[in-house]
């Protein structure tokens, strides 16, 4: 693991925090595909999961391309549409900053403040996350909508869920959209 992540609890320790807050839970819908809205997901659910929360990460629409197997713009998906939607959105490393992008300049300034203030970046975030055993779930009305298949996805993914099967898993703990 990163040096950058040697302030997350053991999985031991995470388990024994994880009994002492009484199995707290947190829930996030990730619904933007941007940088900066991304990394606050990101941020929060490895801060929560490294103190022993449960974490569920639910990406739908343009939160989708954070979990996707091809990180660049890629046509991606069934059909001409859907493909067009894949090369204009890209995946996790063409996400844009939601203001002032500045033709996708932002985002490369942004992941050189993080390394140079030993801040995790965006991917070292989502590894952690990987990591530290979050929950990935995929919205199947988005990909249905996107032209997309489980497969177009990375395998941390745990499933395919509808907004009835996500708001039943969320359940007993606080939900965040972001």
């Amino acid at each position: 693991m990163n040096k950058r992540f040697a302030i997350y609890p053991t999985a031991e320790k995470r388990k024994k925090m994880a009994t002492d807050n009484q199995a707290k839970k947190l829930s996030i819908i990730a619904f933007s595909g941007d940088f900066d809205k991304l990394t606050a997901v990101f941020t929060l659910a490895t801060g929560a999961a490294s103190v022993g929360y449960e974490v569920n990460l639910f990406f739908t629409f343009w939160g989708l391309d954070a979990i996707k197997v091809k990180q660049g713009r890629a046509p991606v998906g069934k059909g001409f549409l859907p493909k067009v939607f894949g090369v204009m959105m890209g995946g996790l490393k063409a996400s844009p900053v939601s203001r002032l992008n500045f033709l996708g300049l932002s985002p490369k300034i942004f992941r050189y403040l993080m390394r140079k203030n030993h801040v995790a970046t965006l991917e070292e975030l989502v590894e952690a996350a990987k990591q530290l055993g979050i929950n990935f779930y995929a919205c199947e009305m988005a990909m249905h909508v996107l032209g997309l298949q489980k497969t177009d996805f990375i395998p941390e993914v745990k499933d395919v869920l509808g907004v009835a099967s996500f708001l039943s898993l969320s359940e007993g703990g606080q939900t965040l959209f972001i």
